[in-house]
């Protein structure tokens, strides 16, 4: 997250995606040992990664890279995995079954025992990183999986968000209060809403949240 922020804020003002990829994917490598890179590029699962949603103002451009998500004038875009949702599928499955062997919502809130049957998937879902789709992860970005969204010269009103808003809102308000709901009414996530990991005791989210809202 640190090596990211920082190309962002030396970036030139006119750099494009393309550039940017390509500065924000060499700073990365940089913090790997040379003798590990072998390793990572069959072990994608061990790499450092980070999402970002980037607006260029010079260019006009919003740029999703990685499940990343934001809203333009209240409509939402995103840039989802291609296998979260079936992995997130089949926690919720796991945890239905685990909960009519008797064990209870209170005791998954404090050990997710679903959790670790999807993770041999997950972690072959994630040798298709920057195949099938884009993160920053030290090894080249796939242009085309990035989500680059061009914006005339009207005025607009932007939320830029990470993915651990369920419910992306126009106000920061409305997104925590929506996120709350969920946690009360669903804290496993396997409801209408459904995640890779639940609400853990003692946590307000069940994953990394950042928004923030501004008008061009």
């Amino acid at each position: 997250m640190l090596s990211v922020a920082r190309t962002i804020r030396r970036a030139s003002k006119d750099i494009s995606l393309q550039q940017f990829c390509k500065e924000v994917t060499s700073n990365l490598r940089r913090k790997y040992r040379q003798r590990d890179l072998p390793y990572l590029a069959v072990h994608p699962e061990d790499r450092l990664a980070a999402s970002a949603v980037i607006f260029s103002r010079l260019r006009r451009e919003l740029w999703l890279i990685g499940d990343c998500q934001c809203l333009i004038n209240g409509e939402l875009y995103d840039n989802p995995k291609p296998d979260e949702q079936r992995l997130a599928d089949m926690r919720a499955a796991e945890v239905r079954r685990l909960l009519s062997t008797g064990i209870t919502i209170q005791q998954l809130l404090i050990e997710d025992t679903a959790r670790p049957v999807i993770i041999p998937t997950m972690k072959e879902c994630m040798k298709q990183q920057n195949v099938t789709y884009s993160v920053i992860d030290g090894f080249p970005i796939p242009f085309k999986y990035v989500r680059q969204i061009p914006l005339t010269f009207a005025p607009f009103e932007i939320v830029l968000a990470s993915d651990g808003y369920p419910f992306l809102l126009p106000t920061l308000a409305e997104s925590e209060a929506a996120l709350e709901r969920q946690r009360q009414e669903d804290p496993l996530n396997i409801g209408r809403f459904k995640a890779t990991k639940a609400f853990m005791t003692g946590n307000n989210s069940f994953d990394d949240r950042t928004y923030i809202r501004f008008q061009v």
